[in-house]
């Protein structure tokens, strides 16, 4: 019997099969590590920096001691705050001055397991509606998981068959 038709073999061929993939489709080995993260007392003048500048859409709120409070997008700055002027020569508006993270952030956001699976932040992401999740361990922020890396798995796996 050839490897493919023997049970055993076939068997044992599932077995790794499955392995490397369910390696593969933990959260932990899929999520951006230690993310930039920003305090709820910032203003979000910082906050719409830190993700302008790194193309981030969405930044974990963190107490000092590195306990998630909250999430902020740049489209909770963008309800708040509409106009941004690109021009340096503008004023820019006061409430990104003076209001705080915490003014405008979402409370208790979703959260997952490093241990989870991506079919499992998947899921969560497609019911809270959201595009990303903090990876929570012990009340700590140790990643954020998006849909662009979900996205890179699925490529991934395409490009593999």
């Amino acid at each position: 019997q050839s490897p493919v038709t023997n049970p055993q073999h076939r068997r044992q061929a599932m077995t790794l099969a499955e392995k490397k993939f369910h390696q593969k489709s933990a959260v932990v080995d899929w999520m951006t590590q230690t993310p930039t993260t920003i305090a709820g007392d910032a203003r979000l003048i910082e906050a719409y920096n830190l993700m302008k500048e790194n193309e981030f859409r969405r930044l974990p709120v963190v107490k000092r001691n590195g306990e998630l409070v909250g999430i902020i997008t740049m489209s909770d700055i963008h309800q708040h705050v509409p106009f941004f002027p690109e021009d340096p020569e503008i004023e820019v508006d006061l409430p990104l001055m003076t209001t705080t993270v915490q003014e405008i952030m979402s409370w208790d956001p979703e959260t997952i397991s490093p241990n989870a699976t991506i079919q499992e932040a998947a899921e969560l992401m497609l019911d809270a509606q959201v595009s990303g999740l903090p990876v929570v361990e012990h009340d700590r922020v140790v990643g954020i998981i998006t849909e662009s890396d979900i996205f890179r798995l699925v490529i991934e796996s395409w490009s593999n068959d």
